[in-house]
């Protein structure tokens, strides 16, 4: 049985808090930071406060460092704890003008000025011209540098904290050899639509300054617009460069039924997080799926030694 080890330091002490009940670490594939709750029994023995930093270990593995950030407490004296990890910084608002950097440049550029712990963060291969980004939160400034990237070059990048650390990997490095199926999974919610995240025409347009001209450029699948009717995407471009081909890109994207799986109480493993891709291998109705899924949203939950984890997922035609 894997021992749940929480550890709290409030300036040279750290304490080894009793905790109630079970304790949950829950990640997202992106615009999101990592958090983790648990509840503690107040005593005289333990002080701790907001900002102060945290460990959780299950068993040899080191799993969530970050901050407390929320205490909640009721009459039965259980304080209820919430703590995020350093990506919780990435809410902060800001404004910035940058010129030639990649996707990655930018991450550790925001990293580096807001104070932050920086891990592996990998080369992006897409250089950004120039880019206005005007009170925004560093998590939509990093994410639109990252949409860039995938507009350009089909490369899908993952910003995670790695206890710690902040990172940005290739979603490719993050593929587990973890199989989902009927005998992992206790159960699911499969759901496919076109009323999110479907679009069978992109209009793009950009206003030059230049020649004082409106700029549009317009992609579209007829057939799917007679089955669907039209399902627009529309953006205003900072700048038109490859414009034509992020229209396309887009229509590549958005031109089919968004499918949800939602997996409840898999059988727990540490190293499936947001952004991880797992083998789903599972007869759905309509649908039978046997490929790699990328795990939108993960939520370990962790109890007398117990280790279980819901999921959701997208790959293919699923997205979450």
């Amino acid at each position: 049985m894997e021992k749940v080890e929480i550890l709290i330091q409030n300036g040279a002490t750290v304490y080894e808090p009793v905790v109630e009940e079970d304790v949950s670490w829950e990640t997202q594939r992106k615009g999101v930071p990592g958090s983790f709750t648990f509840k503690v029994l107040k005593d005289e023995s333990i002080n701790f406060q907001e900002g102060n930093p945290i460990r959780f270990s299950f068993g040899d593995t080191k799993v969530f460092y970050g901050f407390v950030f929320d205490k909640e407490r009721s009459k039965d004296k259980l304080i209820k704890v919430t703590c995020y990890d350093q990506l919780r910084y990435f809410k902060n608002k800001d404004t910035y003008v940058y010129k030639n950097k990649t996707a990655g440049d930018v991450v550790e550029m925001l990293a580096k000025d807001f104070l932050l712990n920086i891990g592996t963060i990998e080369y992006t291969d897409y250089i950004i011209a120039s880019r206005v980004e005007d009170n925004k939160t560093l998590f939509d400034i990093a994410q639109n540098a990252l949409d860039l990237t995938l507009q350009n070059k089909k490369e899908l990048y993952v910003l995670y904290d790695d206890f710690g650390k902040i990172c940005l990997k290739n979603i490719e490095r993050l593929k587990l050899g973890l199989i989902i199926d009927e005998e992992t999974g206790e159960n699911y919610t499969y759901s496919s639509s076109i009323s999110e995240q479907t679009y069978n025409k992109i209009k793009l347009i950009y206003e030059n300054k230049d020649t004082g001209k409106r700029e549009v450029y317009i992609t579209k699948d007829s057939s799917k617009i007679n089955e669907w009717g039209i399902l627009q995407y529309f953006e205003k471009l900072q700048e038109n460069t490859n414009a034509k081909a992020k229209a396309d890109a887009l229509l590549q994207l958005y031109n089919k039924k968004t499918r949800k799986l939602t997996i409840k109480n898999a059988i727990g493993d540490i190293r499936v997080r947001g952004g991880s891709s797992v083998i789903v291998n599972l007869d759905l109705g309509d649908i039978k799926v046997q490929n790699f899924m990328v795990v939108e949203k993960a939520k370990h939950t962790f109890k007398n030694g117990e280790h279980f984890m819901d999921l959701t997922l997208k790959g293919g035609e699923f997205i979450a």
